[in-house]
C-alpha cells in the first residue's frame, strides 16, 4: 500500500500524543512507546480504537508533516490505514468513515488538516476508495470528499485532482454504472464531485472520454428525466464536459442537444435550478460548431427566443436572471456560426433583444442581460461594406519605383475588376471575436508568459557599427556639416580679443578640429553661416500693426474663392469680387486680430466660457454670402477660406447694437516675447506646398493660428451605460430603417456630388493641408457617419481626422460617427476627447483648439475589411468612433481634429520666424534642406549651437568640439503632437534665456522637425506617398522611395564616419493608447532579462548610461513618467530609428520620446488632457535634461568608483518587473468601468498600426530611486 508507512507514522503520533495527555510515559532514548500508547488507550472508554493494536512503526519510517498532537483525525486516518493493509471487516471501515465524515461536516479545522501541504490524508481516502467493496464505505468516502472541495474553494479541488483523484472517481463511475440498477446515491454523490473538480483538471475531458464516462452520464439523463436530483449533478457533470470541443461533439451525435430543450422550457416557478443548470450546459455545448448547426436545423434558435420572451414576461420581479441569461447565454453560442446568425435574423430575433433589453434599463441590476443581448445583436448584424468604390486612398500619386514585394507591390498588382471593399464570406465561423470585458486581453500578472518578439540573440543585440556607405558615398553631407570647417572669420562675433580658453571639462584629451574633407568650404553656396537673413522683421517682431495679407483686400487686387462646399469650382457664385465680397466691419475686425491681442492665461480652475469678458469686436450687419479673403497663389489657383458665417460676426455681448458698424477692441496684454505665428507669412508659405490632391483652400485654425486655452481641461468622465446606447441607436438603424435617411452630403470619390440646398443639413469640408474626411452620410436629422481616407497607396491605417462643418444650429446635438476606424482600442473610452476649433470664437480673440464632444466612445461596429485590406484575414471589422456636439454658434465654422494639428506649412512658417527673430551674434542657426520628398517639397534641417565667443583658434576649437545631439520627429503624420514637442525644443533652443545659452555652448543639435512632410500635408496617418511606415524603413531606407530617411541615415553615418557619434538621438512620437510622456530605449541586459533568461549569466558588461536622461527628465518635467518607460529590444522594432541608430552608428542613448494624445494619470498634470502648453513644456524640459545630462557625463563624472556602477548594473537583475507584452496585448492598464466595455480587442491586429515600443516596464526600485537623487544632488542639478 503507497500510505502504510505513513499512516504507521501518524498512529504512533496518536499514541504518542495518548500518552503525553496521560502523564503515564517518558521519553525515552529509544524506548518501547507501545506499552505506553495501551496505557493511554485503556482509559479511554469502550469501544476501544483499533489504534492500540497497533504495531510500533519501523523507525526508519519517515515521519510526514505532523498535525496537531491532539487531533483525532489523524488517529481516525490511521486506523483507516490499518483497515487498507489488514483487508479488515468492512463494518469497521464502515464506522472509520463515518466518523471522519462527521468531523469533516463539523470542524473547519479538519477539513484543513486533511488538505494541508505534506498530509496523506487525502491519499488514505482515495486508496480505501480504490479498494472497498462496502457500498456504505463508498458514500461516506464521497462525502467527505465533496465536504473538502467544497468548502475550500479552487484549492482543494485542485489538491485532489494533485494525488489522482479525477481517474479514481472517473473509474469509480465506470464500475458504478455497470449495477442494474445503478446505485442512485452512489451516482448523485460522484457526478457531484466530478463536477466540482473536473474543471480544475486540464486533462479531464480526455480522462473522461478514455474511460468511457460520456455516455454513462449521458444515459443517466436520458432515463431519469423526472428524477431532478440524480439529473442536477449529471447536467452540471455533463457541462464540465462539453469544455472539451471533441467531448462536445460527441455528446452532440448521441443526442445531447435534444436532450436538453426536452428539460428547459417556458416559465415556472418550479425546478429553476435544473433549468439554469440545463441552459449552462447548453451554452457550452452550442460552442461547438457541430452542435450549432444541428440546434439550427431543428428551429432550437426560434424556440430559444420563445422561450426567452415567456421568462422576461413573467419573472416581473427578477428573481430569475440567472436563467434569462442562461438563454442569452446559449443565443450567444449559437450565432458563432453564420447560419445562427442568419436563423437569429429570420427569426426576428433583433427586435426581440432590442425590446427587451429597452425594457430592462431601468433596473441596474439587469444589466448583465443588457449586455449580452447588446453583443448578439451587435454580432449578428450584417456585416456590411463600407459605402465606397474602393477602400484604397481617393488620391493616387505615381511611384518612381514600385516596391517589389509588400502591401504597396499587392495594391499595385490587384486586377482593376478586385472588389476591394468587402469579401463575399465575411465569416470567422467557430470563432467569437467578441469580448465580455474591458479586460480580455488584460493578461494576470502572476502568469509566466513568453514573448516571442523580445530579441534573445545576443549577437544581434549587441550594437555593431555598421558603415553601411564608403566614406566617399557619405562625402555628400559634408556641406550640411560646415559647422565643423568654418573659420568665422568674416562674422561680427561678441568677442574680437581672445579670452583665456577654460575647457571646463567639455572635452577630454587633446584638442581635435575634426574636417569633413579639405573640399569641404565654409563658404559654400548652400551654408548661411549662422547669419540669417532678417526679412524685416525685428527680432522682437513688432506685428502689433501688421495686417493679414490675405484679408488686406486694398493692397492686392485679387480675388479669391470662399470654401462653400458648391460645386463646381468655377461656378461665379463661388468667386466674388474683392472689391465688395468683404463686409468692411469683418475687414476690420480682421485686421486687428492677431496672436497678441490674446488674453493671458488665466489663474487655474477657470472653466471653459464661451462668454468670457473680451469684447474683442462687435458686428450687427450682416456678412456676404462668402467671405473673399485671399488672393491668387498659383497658376490658375487661389487660396480660399470658408465663409465665416451667413448671419454676420455673433457679438460678445448680445444688447450691444448702438453702433451698426464699430468695432471695438480690448485691452489685452500682450505676450512676452515674439509670437512665431504670422497669418500673412503662412499664406506665403502654403503657395509653395506640394500636395496631391493640390490643395487650394487654408483652413481658418491655420492660418489663425492657436493659443493655449486659459483653462484646464480635465479627462472627461465616461457616463454610464453610454456606449450600450449608442450601439442600440446602431441598432435600431435596422430594426427601423424607415427612419434612416441615408444621404450623402460629402463626396471625395465624386467630384459632381451636389450639396443639399436644405438649411438645416451640416456642410462638411477637408480640402486643405493636412486634412482628412472622404466621405459624410446623413443618418439621421442630426447624425452623420464620417469616413476617412486611408493613406495615400495604401488601403488603411484610418485614424487622423482634419475637417470642416457649417451650417450648424446652436442648442442642437449633433452626433457624429467615424466608422472606419481599425485600432482596436483608443483613449477616446478613457477620457479623450476630439478637438474643435471655432471660427466665431477666434473673431471673438480666442483663436484657440479645445476639447470638446460628450459622449464619447470607441467601439467595434458592423463595417467589415475585405481580405485585401486585411492581409488575407478574412472578416475584420472596422470601429467606431462617436461623439456628440452642441455647438455655441449659430451658422458658425468649426473645424475637427484628432488632435492638434500642425501642417508643414507651419513648421516652415515658425523656422522662419525663429530665423528672423534671432540673434546672430549669440546665435548659431542654419536652415537647410535635407533632400526632397516625392512629391518635391523640401525636408528641413536645423542646425542650432552657440556662436563661438571669437575666432581665434582657442574658441573654434571649442565651438567644433561640441558633442552632437541629433533629434527627429512626425515621421508619422497623425502624431501632431510631435510636432508641438519639437515646436517647444526649438524655441527654447532659440530664446534668450540662460540656460538656453548655456545648452547651445555646450552641444551643437541637428534637427529633422519633420521626417514624413509629404504625409502631414496630404492628410495621411502613418505612411508616406509610397504607402509604407517610414518608421519601419531604417535598415535599408530606398532613396527613391525613402528620401528622408535615407539622408537622415546618412547623415548620422557621416558623423559616425568622422568620429562625431552623438551623445543623444532622439525621435519624437505621439502615443495613441497610454497616456503621460515616456521613452523607449535600447538596452541589452533588460531584453535578455525579459526573455526569462538569466541576464547575469550572460557576458554583456553594459554602461547604465542610456537611463539618465529618462531619469532626469523624470524629476524636471511633470509629464513624464519613468515608470512607463522600456529599453526593451523587440524583433519587430529592428527596422525602427531608435533600434537602427544604437546597433548600426552606435549611438548609447538612442530613445523614441512617446507623447499622450490624451492626458496624465500622474503627477502635476494627473486628471487633465495635454494641451500644446504642456507639449510645447515637454519640449523644453526636454533641453533642460540635456544640460543636466552634460553635468553628468563631465569627465568629473566619469571617475565614478566602480564598485557604483556594478551596483547600478545589479539593479536591473534586482529590480525588473515583467508587465504584458505589449506587441500582443494592446490595452493598455486602465481603471474598470461600471458597465461593461466592449473593445473586442484583437490581439496581433496589424503590428505596426501603433503598437506600443514596449514589451515591459522597468520599475525602478527605491535604492536606485535613492541613488539617482542622490547623483542628482551631488552634481548640483538645478
Amino acid at each position: 500500500m503507497r500510505a502504510g508507512s505513513a499512516a504507521a507514522a501518524a498512529a504512533a503520533a496518536v499514541s504518542a500524543a495518548a500518552s503525553l495527555a496521560t502523564g503515564l510515559c517518558m521519553k525515552t532514548a529509544g524506548g518501547d512507546r507501545s506499552a505506553c500508547a495501551q496505557r493511554a488507550a485503556a482509559q479511554r472508554p469502550a469501544p476501544s480504537s483499533p489504534v492500540r493494536r497497533s504495531a510500533r512503526p519501523p523507525a526508519s519510517a519517515p515521519i510526514r508533516s505532523r498535525l496537531a498532537n491532539n487531533s483525532r483525525i489523524v488517529g481516525l486516518l490511521a486506523q483507516l490505514e490499518k483497515i487498507n493493509t489488514e483487508s479488515a471487516e468492512s463494518d469497521t471501515a464502515r464506522y472509520v468513515t463515518s466518523k471522519i465524515l462527521h468531523l469533516a461536516q463539523s470542524q473547519e479545522k479538519t477539513r484543513r488538516e486533511m488538505t494541508a501541504k505534506g498530509s496523506t490524508g487525502m491519499e488514505v481516502l482515495l486508496t480505501t476508495l480504490e479498494n472497498t467493496k462496502d457500498l456504505q464505505t463508498t458514500l461516506n468516502i464521497l462525502n467527505i470528499l465533496v465536504e473538502l472541495v467544497s468548502a475550500g474553494g479552487g484549492r482543494r479541488a485542485s489538491f485532489l485532482v494533485g494525488k489522482g483523484g479525477s481517474q479514481i472517481l472517473l473509474q469509480l463511475l465506470v464500475n458504478a454504472s455497470k449495477e442494474s440498477p445503478p446505485h442512485e446515491e452512489l451516482m448523485v454523490q460522484i457526478h457531484s464531485i466530478l463536477a466540482k473538480i473536473g474543471p480544475k483538471d486540464k486533462k479531464f475531458g480526455v480522462k473522461a472520454r478514455i474511460n468511457g464516462a460520456l455516455n454513462i452520464t449521458l444515459n443517466l439523463v436520458k432515463q431519469n428525466l423526472q428524477n431532478h436530483r440524480l439529473v442536477l449533478p449529471c447536467l452540471q457533470l455533463l457541462r464540465v464536459y462539453s469544455a472539451n470541443s471533441v467531448n462536445s461533439v460527441s455528446l452532440g451525435k448521441n443526442g445531447v442537444v435534444e436532450l436538453m430543450f426536452k428539460i428547459i422550457g417556458p416559465f415556472s416557478k418550479k425546478n429553476s435550478s435544473l433549468m439554469k443548470v440545463a441552459l449552462d450546459t447548453l451554452a457550452a455545448l452550442l460552442k461547438s460548431k457541430t452542435n450549432a448547426r444541428r440546434a439550427v436545423d431543428r428551429g432550437y434558435v426560434q424556440v430559444l427566443l420563445t422561450i426567452y420572451i415567456d421568462w422576461h414576461r413573467h419573472d416581473n420581479r427578477h428573481r430569475n436572471m440567472l436563467i434569462r441569461k442562461g438563454i442569452l447565454q446559449s443565443l450567444k453560442s449559437v450565432t458563432n456560426i453564420k447560419l445562427g446568425r442568419k436563423a437569429f435574423i429570420d427569426a426576428n430575433g433583433m427586435k426581440v433583444l432590442y425590446n427587451t433589453s429597452q425594457e430592462c434599463l431601468a433596473v441596474r441590476t439587469l444589466d448583465p442581460l443588457v449586455n449580452t443581448s447588446s453583443l448578439i445583436m451587435r454580432k449578428c448584424f450584417p456585416k456590411n461594406r463600407l459605402p465606397l468604390p474602393t477602400i484604397k486612398s481617393s488620391f493616387h500619386f505615381q511611384l518612381p519605383v514600385v516596391p517589389v514585394t509588400g502591401p504597396v507591390a499587392q495594391l499595385y498588382n490587384l486586377p482593376p475588376e478586385v472588389d476591394d471593399v468587402v469579401d463575399e464570406s465575411d465569416d470567422n465561423d467557430d470563432i467569437d471575436l467578441e469580448a465580455e470585458t474591458e479586460n480580455e486581453n488584460e493578461d494576470d500578472p502572476d502568469e509566466n508568459f513568453k514573448n516571442d518578439d523580445i530579441e534573445t540573440d545576443i549577437n544581434k543585440l549587441k550594437p555593431q557599427q555598421e558603415p553601411g556607405r564608403t566614406i566617399e558615398e557619405l562625402k555628400m553631407y559634408e556641406h550640411l556639416f560646415p559647422e565643423l570647417v568654418d573659420d568665422f572669420q568674416g562674422y561680427d562675433l561678441i568677442s574680437r580679443e581672445p579670452k583665456p580658453f577654460v575647457f571646463e571639462g567639455k572635452v577630454r584629451g587633446p584638442i581635435v578640429v575634426p574636417t569633413a574633407g579639405e573640399e569641404a568650404s565654409g563658404s559654400s553656396g548652400s551654408s548661411r553661416r549662422g547669419a540669417a537673413v532678417q526679412e524685416n522683421v525685428s527680432p522682437r517682431g513688432e506685428e502689433g500693426d501688421r495686417k493679414p495679407a490675405s484679408m488686406d483686400v486694398a493692397k492686392e487686387d485679387t480675388k479669391d474663392s470662399g470654401r462653400t462646399l458648391q460645386p463646381p469650382l468655377g461656378d461665379e457664385s463661388r468667386t466674388v469680387s474683392s472689391t465688395h465680397g468683404l463686409n468692411n466691419d469683418i475687414v476690420k475686425a480682421l485686421d486687428r486680430i492677431t496672436l497678441q491681442n490674446m488674453p493671458s492665461p488665466a489663474a487655474p480652475g477657470v472653466k471653459k466660457d464661451y462668454n468670457l469678458p473680451l469684447t474683442v469686436l462687435t458686428c450687427t450687419k450682416v456678412c456676404p454670402h462668402v467671405a473673399t479673403c485671399g488672393n491668387v497663389l498659383f497658376e490658375g489657383r487661389t487660396v480660399q477660406f470658408g465663409k465665416l458665417c451667413c448671419a454676420g460676426v455673433e457679438t460678445e455681448d448680445d444688447e450691444d447694437t448702438e453702433s451698426n458698424s464699430s468695432v471695438e477692441q480690448a485691452s489685452v496684454e500682450l505676450p512676452d516675447g515674439p509670437t512665431l505665428h504670422d497669418s500673412d507669412l503662412y499664406i506665403e508659405i502654403v503657395k509653395n506646398t506640394k500636395s496631391v490632391p493640390e490643395y487650394s483652400e487654408v483652413a481658418y485654425p491655420d492660418y489663425f493660428g492657436h493659443i493655449p486655452p486659459p483653462f484646464k481641461e480635465p479627462i472627461l468622465e465616461r457616463p454610464y451605460g453610454v456606449q450600450r446606447t449608442k450601439i442600440a441607436q446602431d441598432i435600431e438603424r435596422l430594426i427601423h430603417q424607415s427612419d434612416i435617411i441615408d444621404r450623402v452630403v460629402y463626396d471625395l470619390d465624386n467630384p459632381n456630388y451636389t450639396v443639399p440646398e436644405e438649411g438645416d443639413i451640416l456642410k462638411f469640408n477637408s480640402k486643405f493641408e493636412s486634412g482628412n474626411l472622404r466621405k459624410v452620410i446623413q443618418i439621421r436629422k442630426n447624425e452623420y457617419d464620417l469616413i476617412l481616407n486611408s493613406d495615400i497607396n495604401s488601403n488603411h491605417y484610418h485614424q487622423w481626422f482634419y475637417f470642416e462643418v457649417s451650417g450648424m444650429r446652436p442648442g442642437v446635438a449633433y452626433r457624429f460617427n467615424i466608422i472606419n476606424c481599425e485600432k482596436s482600442n483608443s483613449q477616446f473610452n478613457y477620457g479623450m476627447q476630439p478637438l474643435m476649433y471655432s471660427v466665431q470664437e477666434a473673431l471673438n480673440a480666442r483663436p484657440w483648439w479645445i476639447r470638446m464632444g460628450t459622449d464619447i466612445c470607441y467601439y467595434k461596429n458592423h463595417f467589415s475589411r475585405s481580405s485585401v485590406a486585411a492581409g488575407g484575414q478574412k472578416g475584420k471589422s472596422y470601429y467606431t468612433i462617436t461623439f456628440t456636439v452642441n455647438f455655441p454658434h449659430k451658422d458658425d465654422v468649426c473645424y475637427f481634429a484628432y488632435h492638434y494639428p500642425y501642417t508643414y506649412s507651419t513648421l516652415q512658417m515658425h523656422l522662419q520666424k525663429l530665423e528672423a527673430a534671432h540673434n546672430p551674434q549669440q546665435i548659431y542657426f542654419r536652415k537647410d534642406v535635407l533632400c526632397e520628398t516625392l512629391s518635391g517639397n523640401s525636408c528641413p534641417l536645423v542646425t542650432i549651437t552657440a556662436m563661438p565667443e571669437s575666432n581665434y583658434y582657442e574658441h573654434i576649437c571649442q565651438f567644433r568640439n561640441r558633442p552632437y545631439i541629433f533629434l527627429s520627429a512626425r515621421v508619422h503624420p497623425g502624431e501632431t503632437n510631435a510636432s508641438w514637442v519639437m515646436k517647444g525644443t526649438l524655441e527654447y533652443l532659440m530664446s534668450n534665456n540662460p540656460t538656453a545659452q548655456s545648452l547651445r555652448e555646450s552641444y551643437i543639435f541637428k534637427i529633422v522637425p519633420m521626417l514624413n512632410p509629404d504625409g502631414v500635408i496630404n492628410g495621411n496617418h502613418r505612411c508616406s506617398l509610397s504607402g509604407e511606415d517610414l518608421n519601419r524603413q531604417w535598415q535599408s531606407p530606398n532613396p527613391d522611395l525613402h528620401p528622408t530617411i535615407y539622408h537622415a541615415k546618412g547623415l548620422l553615418q557621416y558623423l559616425a564616419a568622422v568620429k562625431r557619434l552623438p551623445l543623444v538621438y532622439c525621435d519624437y512620437h505621439g502615443h495613441s493608447r497610454k497616456k503621460n510622456v515616456f521613452m523607449y530605449g535600447c538596452s541589452i541586459k533588460e531584453t535578455v532579462w525579459h526573455t526569462n533568461e538569466n541576464a547575469s549569466s550572460c557576458d554583456v558588461v553594459e554602461d547604465m548610461g542610456y537611463r539618465t536622461l529618462p531619469k532626469i527628465l523624470s524629476h524636471i518635467a511633470p509629464a513624464f513618467c519613468m515608470s512607463s518607460c522600456s529599453f526593451v529590444v523587440e524583433k519587430s522594432k529592428e527596422s525602427t530609428a531608435r533600434v537602427v541608430v544604437w546597433r548600426e552608428i552606435g549611438v548609447q542613448r538612442s530613445y523614441t520620446m512617446e507623447s499622450t494624445l490624451c492626458g496624465c494619470d500622474q503627477g502635476k498634470y494627473k486628471g487633465l488632457q495635454i494641451g500644446t502648453r504642456e507639449l510645447e513644456e515637454m519640449g523644453a524640459k526636454f533641453c533642460v535634461g540635456l544640460l543636466r545630462l552634460k553635468r553628468l557625463t563631465s569627465p568629473l563624472e566619469y571617475n565614478l568608483p566602480s564598485s557604483l556602477l556594478d551596483f547600478e548594473n545589479d539593479l536591473i537583475e534586482s529590480s525588473c518587473k515583467v508587465t504584458s507584452p505589449t506587441t500582443y496585448v494592446l490595452d493598455e492598464d486602465e481603471p474598470r468601468f461600471l458597465e461593461e466595455v466592449d473593445y473586442s480587442a484583437e490581439s496581433n491586429d496589424e503590428l505596426d498600426i501603433e503598437l506600443t515600443e514596449n514589451v515591459g516596464d522597468y520599475e525602478p526600485s527605491a535604492h536606485e530611486e535613492a541613488l539617482s537623487d542622490s547623483e542628482l544632488s551631488r552634481t548640483h542639478l538645478p
